[in-house]
């Protein structure tokens, strides 16, 4: 392995000249939450009375709001981490440093099979490394694995609702304006079904700090055929809001 790359030489010291702790202080706050992309399912959780805003987390970019709802009279915490793995896992980081400890992310996926149908539900147990944030976490590997109990209850959850869901890899990116044709191909061969950018970073953050996570996914855009296909992916508002309810009470069997 080459070295002499920065991103190889792995720190495996566990105290940062900044801590999230030093930042983010622990609040009163429901151990449970979910994780979610979808920003516009989340604002109309807010706007139908459904979540609540308990605190917030603070960035350059602004303000990011933490929400709680309630499934079955028990409280979630809900939060939309950004997009792409050094804002989720920082914003990640900050959550544990309040006080969460079990995690379901939810979210969309391009789909690496072509006949794997829009909305498709996925779980991916394992995830390509193939972005910065995760080798800062876990030392040089190719895979990353997900929480098995989160995996676990992630299946329980879709089993109990009798929902169809495939099991199997994802390939994390940095950037989607690189998935050329011959690392599409690559991707394939070793068995990847979906691509997105959080996972394995996500996974990374909670191996490190001892925390629980899963993630459930459903297909999207087609990126496995010979052109791209968007699918209108974005558009399956029922599937999204679904997920955020399938990802709370999966949070919940934890």
């Amino acid at each position: 392995m080459n070295t002499d790359i920065p991103l190889l030489e792995f720190d495996s010291s566990r105290t940062a000249l900044i801590e999230p702790t030093a930042l983010v202080k622990e609040i009163d706050i429901p151990e449970h939450c979910v994780l979610t992309f979808f920003s516009d399912e989340v604002q109309k959780l807010v706007s139908s009375g459904q979540a609540k805003k308990i605190t917030a987390q603070k960035s350059v970019m602004g303000t990011h709001p933490v929400f709680q709802i309630d499934f079955n009279g028990r409280p979630v915490v809900l939060f939309q981490p950004g997009m792409t793995a050094p804002l989720a896992a920082t914003l990640f980081e900050e959550l544990i440093a309040r006080g969460c400890r079990k995690f379901i992310v939810c979210g969309g996926a391009g789909t690496l099979d072509s006949s794997i149908s829009q909305g498709h539900i996925i779980i991916p147990d394992q995830a390509v490394r193939d972005e910065g944030t995760s080798f800062h976490y876990l030392p040089p590997s190719r895979e990353v694995s997900a929480s098995p109990a989160a995996v676990s209850a992630i299946e329980t959850v879709l089993q109990r609702h009798d929902i169809a869901y495939l099991k199997g890899k994802t390939w994390t990116t940095d950037s989607f304006y690189r998935e050329t044709p011959a690392r599409i191909r690559k991707r394939k061969q070793e068995n990847c079904i979906t691509v997105e950018m959080e996972a394995s970073a996500l996974f990374a953050v909670a191996q490190f700090r001892g925390v629980t996570l899963g993630q459930i996914l459903y297909a999207g855009d087609d990126v496995g055929g010979e052109e791209w296909d968007s699918r209108m992916w974005t558009k399956n508002a029922p599937v999204r809001r679904k997920l955020i309810w399938l990802a709370a009470e999966a949070c919940l069997e934890l």
